[in-house]
């Protein structure tokens, strides 16, 4: 039985020139540097996100990881929000991996603002940690797009304030599709950027951490410390050069399909959303129905061949993918408001 997954972006296929290119790729130890197809996709990617080198690592959480492990000291502090990813959903691990305090600062919808960082960096005080980096994130977890000309703001204070900025780029893609600009006009606004190749643009594995060279190669030394010395590493390359150079253009129909749902879903009783945050291949939506209701919803669902999470408090989460047609988009919504009704 095929499935309709709606679940996240991470789920999505390798497709068919990805799974070739992998069987085709002429692979070395990586470890050594040596393996031809990975120096190619990282001396590629550096060039696409407009930075002076790039490593390959196996997830998103490991390139945020050694994005701040390789701009901070022990007892250091990064600001960022307490909505991003790094903060939320990466197990603590700043705290474990580079014993930096975490100041989390609240944005409405999580759009982070350059005066606020600004005012949470630490002054000069023997009783107060160093503010060693700032983290912010493009596109945020929520759907929404951060504007060009918020992410130049920050990175002017950084600058300014001699801090670096690591940007969390999970869906960079989405938000440079999304705001209609290449991705290296939002890229130029950061020090470091890690972006995932699993998720949108369908690589089976993996992301990439980019910045100057000296941090990369604090990085790639971290990255063998973390267990991520790969070797053969060379087949997941072939897979993640695709996803970065020819899957980008796909996103566009993602984000369209995510507008379409979203439209119909607003349709069905008892459904409430806000279409103006709907921006990437992410649909947030809130139900009014009884628990016992929602709490069911996901298994029945997935007896109809539909995959979806959970809701958190009668809110619940689309998200559109390669592998979702406008023809799936169609048969979710109609068994969702059939299980509703």
């Amino acid at each position: 039985m095929r499935y309709i997954d709606l679940r996240s972006d991470t789920v999505t296929q390798p497709t068919k020139e990805m799974r070739e290119a992998m069987f085709r790729a002429e692979v070395g130890d990586d470890v050594y540097m040596d393996d031809p197809t990975m120096n190619r996709f990282e001396r590629d990617a550096a060039r696409i996100l407009g930075k002076e080198a790039a490593l390959f690592v196996s997830s998103g959480t490991m390139g945020n990881q050694l994005g701040v492990m390789s701009q901070t000291a022990r007892g250091d502090e990064i600001v960022l929000s307490d909505q991003a990813h790094i903060f939320e959903h990466e197990v603590g691990a700043v705290a474990v991996l580079s014993g930096a305090n975490q100041r989390q600062l609240t944005f409405e919808n999580g759009l982070y603002d350059a005066a606020a960082i600004e005012r949470a960096i630490r002054g000069d005080d023997i009783h107060l940690p160093r503010t060693a980096l700032i983290c912010v994130e493009n596109a945020l977890a929520n759907g929404r797009v951060v504007p060009e000309e918020t992410m130049r703001a920050v990175y002017e204070v950084g600058r300014k304030r001699g801090i670096p900025v690591h940007l969390d780029g999970a869906r960079i893609f989405n938000a440079a599709v999304a705001l209609d600009v290449p991705v290296t006009s939002l890229t130029r606004h950061c020090d470091t950027v890690s972006c995932c190749l699993s998720k949108g643009l369908c690589a089976p594995v993996g992301a990439v951490l980019a910045g100057p060279e000296r941090v990369i190669a604090r990085a790639r030394k971290y990255r063998k410390m973390l267990g991520g010395g790969m070797r053969q590493a060379g087949f997941l390359a072939a897979a993640a050069h695709i996803a970065l150079t020819e899957m980008p253009r796909y996103l566009a129909a993602d984000h369209e399909n995510a507008r379409y749902m979203a439209g119909k879903l607003k349709q069905i009783p008892g459904v409430s959303l806000d279409m103006d945050a709907v921006q990437i291949n992410m649909v947030f939506f809130h139900v009014a129905r009884e628990r016992a209701t929602l709490d069911a919803l996901e298994a029945r669902m997935l007896e109809a061949g539909v995959k979806i999470n959970g809701h958190d408090d009668g809110v619940f989460r689309f998200v559109t993918n390669h592998d979702v047609s406008r023809a799936d988009v169609d048969r979710a919504v109609e068994v969702f408001e059939q299980l509703l009704r």
